[in-house]
């Protein structure tokens, strides 16, 4: 099992819930945060204006799934996420030692 966390730009989370939903992707998590990259200072678009800042606007996306659709689910954010400009964002890719479902107690692959 796989945790995959994408940091993204708000603008992009629509394109990419579709994405995961093609892929028959029924669950994730999704958190606003704030970061910055290799340039912390620069100058970016966000909500139709320019601004420069330290930390820019994000958001972070977690979905836990099995290891064979890992590089698929990586391939879907990509293609969805993707704007080609600096900032466009990271995924990170975590074994998952185990997942438990709280209602049920189901544990392993059956929990996700």
């Amino acid at each position: 099992m796989k945790l995959i966390t994408a940091v993204i730009k708000p603008l992009k989370l629509d394109d990419v819930c579709d994405a995961l939903a093609r892929l028959g992707i029924s669950g994730l998590t999704v958190m606003e945060v704030r970061g910055y990259g290799r340039k912390p200072r620069r100058t970016e678009q966000y909500g139709g204006g320019d601004y420069s800042a330290n930390f820019l606007p994000r958001l972070k996306i977690e979905v836990a799934v099995s290891s064979g659709e890992a590089d698929r689910v990586v391939d879907a954010i990509i293609a969805a996420a993707q704007t080609g400009r600096v900032g466009d964002g990271k995924i990170f890719v975590l074994d998952l030692a185990e997942v438990v479902r709280i209602r049920t107690r189901e544990k392993g692959a059956d929990a996700l």
